[in-house]
This record gives structure tokens, sequence and C-alpha cells, in this order.
């Protein structure tokens, strides 16, 4: 988003953007793989890296689920038949690329460091690697995945760098230490689809629904929620907090809710709006969970701010879906655009509105469209406009307003709108200008906090 109007760091992002601008200069560390600490070739540190005999834990079959907000684009590991999937949502939901692939030498899902296991749930790339790279034991390409995930920190998982990567040589079934290997040609083959963000689902076995079938019902109640957890966040509502598991939140990340609720509440105080404005919402499944990902513009009083995030959601005791933990990430080039287009559609029609109540000298409809605390040239308050305007429309109303060359941009109160307008009365008065307004927004509405005018062509 622009910083004309703040410079900031929303206080609920915590998005590293300078961190992130380093990873991508190629300046920041790169980590290394729980693969890479110990040789995989050495068969006395496999030994000691191996795990006591236990019993393997329930592994996750899924069966992906065929709804309309699915990604357009993610990844699914078969760990039982060593499967590779690049999917694609075309209407319906098909598989674009089926290639061969390995997984950790352990059956079973990944529960702590060393254990030799690929981790299996919904994970997310986090970026490309090309140089630094052991090429016989990860090839020339390895893509770094966000393993342990919230829920996975929730759960107690231990253990780091999960990689999807390529080989020096051909790949064997099942012989990672916890990454997925694919053969370094067919990785490279895929490297145009892959990027940051991209969604990886892990299952011991991947199943497809019947042609035809659709699963949307818990998806389109999930995204639903994000849709209202939204609207209570803009609206400074207590019932924001009631979205959250809060012991499951306080394990699943750094920050206590206690802390978190703590910050919001401050910021409801403190700020006299709060807009959050989201686009691209999807969802995926978990083993017992579901990722809701979308981009989100949070702006407030000098405050822009741009991100793609990731909310965490598992049932409560009562079976209702509560948020456990959530992720933030770079939002898309284009987010800024999408939001301006979305900001001028909703400012136009509202400004249309004020038009035509002027026009009629409307006085509820012109008053309904300004803030109580308004100033418009050199009347502060909206008691005070609308005397004026009563008093003036009395003898001589309106009988045209017209607007052209109309420019929306951002604003640190809002939104500032500039046009040329022409203004005639019933006694034949005209005059012409640049009118300049300043507008807040307001749950659903934007609302005129400031009105200028500059008289002349």
């Amino acid at each position: 988003m622009p910083s004309e109007p703040a410079t900031v760091s929303e206080p609920e992002a915590g998005f590293d953007a300078g961190a992130q601008a380093g990873i991508e200069a190629g300046t920041a560390p790169v980590p290394t793989p729980e693969a890479a600490l110990v040789p995989e070739g050495d068969p006395k540190a496999a030994m000691s890296m191996a795990p006591p005999a236990q019993t393997i834990g329930d592994t996750w079959h899924l069966t992906i689920p065929e709804h309309e907000n699915s990604p357009v684009r993610f990844l699914a590991i078969d760990k039982a038949s060593q499967t590779f999937f690049l999917m694609e949502r075309r209407s319906p939901l098909r598989k674009a690329v089926e290639l061969p692939c390995a997984t950790g030498q352990v059956a079973g899902d990944k529960y702590r460091e060393g254990d030799l296991r690929t981790p299996e749930g919904v994970y997310f790339i986090q970026r490309k690697l090309t140089t630094g790279l052991d090429y016989q034991l990860y090839g020339d390409i390895a893509y770094t995945l966000n393993f342990p995930n919230p829920v996975d920190r929730i759960e107690g998982k231990t253990g780091y760098g999960i990689w999807i990567h390529g080989r020096g040589g051909k790949i064997v079934p099942m012989e990672t230490r916890g990454c997925v290997a694919l053969n370094t040609p067919d990785l490279h083959g895929l490297s145009s689809t892959l990027g940051r963000g991209t969604p990886v689902i892990i299952a011991q076995k991947i199943a497809w629904p019947p042609d035809g079938q659709s699963h949307s019902g818990e998806a389109n109640a999930i995204i639903a929620m994000v849709r209202e957890w939204a609207k209570a966040w803009q609206n400074k509502s207590d019932t924001f907090f009631s979205f959250y598991a809060p012991q499951k939140y306080s394990r699943s990340g750094g920050e206590s809710f206690e802390a978190f609720k703590a910050n919001k509440e401050r910021l409801f105080a403190r700020m006299p709006w709060i807009q959050v404005v989201l686009d691209d919402i999807t969802a995926l499944p978990g083993p017992d969970y579901w990722v809701t990902a979308f981009d989100q513009v949070y702006r407030a009083p000098g405050i822009t701010s741009a991100v793609r995030k990731r909310l965490y959601w598992q049932k409560d005791p009562k079976g209702v879906w509560r948020i456990v933990g959530q992720e933030y990430d770079q939002p898309p080039p284009d987010l800024e655009q999408r939001y301006m287009a979305h900001v001028t559609k909703s400012v136009s029609e509202a400004l249309s509105l004020w038009q035509a109540a002027w026009e009629r000298a409307d006085l509820d409809g012109y008053a309904a469209l300004y803030l109580p605390g308004a100033h418009q040239q050199g009347r502060n308050g909206l008691k005070a406009v609308m005397e004026h305007k009563q008093t003036l429309w009395a003898d001589n109303p309106p009988t045209r307003v017209e607007l052209s060359n109309r420019r929306i941009a951002l604003h640190p109160k809002g939104i500032e709108v500039a046009f040329r307008q022409v203004y005639e009365s019933s006694n034949g008065y005209t005059d012409t200008g640049t009118k300049t307004l300043i507008l807040e927004p307001h749950g659903e509405q934007w609302l005129i906090s400031a009105e200028y005018w500059r008289k002349g062509n």
C-alpha cells in the first residue's frame, strides 16, 4: 500500500517486511533443514535419530473437498503411494500434475525432532532456495515449508526445516528424514507454478470425491465465520474475542491471548474507526482443523497495513469452530489496486447519494452522509452545517449539482475525493470550482468528516 498516508506497522500485524526483503535479496541467513544436521548417508546418525519403538499415532486420510473456495492451485502429497500432485481448481478440481516423490523413512505423522517422519497437515511454501544446497541430498532447488504450523505447536510437535527439495540422483521411496523429495528435473518443471504461500497438503492417503459431488458445506460455514470475524473487528465489538480459543491461541504462537486481547482493546478505545477489507478467501481442511487464508487491508486513522493472513480453526468442546492460531505473509502485489477498486465503488455510491440529496434539498438525506463532528467551510459540527443549509435552501433551493473529473485517493483520515463541481440554485445563482471531501469508513458506510471548496475553473 502507499506509504504517503502513513508509514506504520499495524500493531496486530507482526509481519517483518524488513526481514522478508532481506530473504528475497539473499542477505538473510538460510535455515538448515532438519535433515542436513546429520548426513543422510551416515547409518550411525540415522540410528541415533531414530525414535524408540512406539505405536504410531493415527495417520490422516483425506478426501479432498470440492468447493468454490479452495485455492486456485495447491499441492497434495500422498505418503502411502509416494505420489505428489499439483491440484488446480478449474471447475471441477483436477489433478494437473502427478509425480513420484519420497517422504520420511518412518511411517506416520511427525511428532518430534529427528523422528524421521514427514508431518501431516496443511502447510505453506515460505521461500525458494537455489544456493548453498548440498546437491547430493537436495539437488539444486528446494522450497521451505512452515512446519511447525500453529496447530502443530498446540499439539507439542517439534522439529523444523521441512522442505520440498530435489535430489542429486533418482529418488527412492521413503528415503528422507522428514522432507518431501522429488526428482530434481520434476521439481524444476514446477518452478513457474510454485511460490511463496502455495498451500501444501500432506496426508497418509489422499482420495478424490466422486464426480460432481460437492463438499462445500463445512468450507462455506468456515468462510462465513471469517467474514463475521472481520465485521466484529471492524465494528470494534467485544464479540470479536469470542471467535478465539484463548488457551490454544496462547500455545500456538509467541503471544498470549491475554496480551493479544489487551492490545486490541486499547486500539478499539483509541481509534475512532477501523476498516478491515478481505479478499480472495480460501479454505483447506487439515487433520482436525481448517485453514482459511485471505488478503487483508487494515486501516485506521494514520494507519494502512496490507498482509496475506491465515487463520487456523478447531472445534471447541461444544463443536463450535474457534480460531486457535494465525500467521502472516506478504500481500500480493496487486492488493492496493484491488483495495482501491473496492473503495472507489463504495465511495462513488456514497457520493451519488450525497449529490442526489443536495440536488433535492433533502435535509435528512444530506445530513445522514455527514459525521456529527464534520466541518464545512468554517462551520464546525453537523448542527452548524445543517442550520446553514436549512436557511439557504428555504428561500433558494438548489436546482443542479453537477460533478466531474472525480479523483479518489487514500488519505490519513480515510479517503479523499476531489472533483469539479457546478452548482445552480432556483434564483439563477451559479458557482463553479473544486470540491474536496474527506470521508471516513463507519461500518459499511462512508461518511463525510470534512469539506473544502475552491472557487474557479
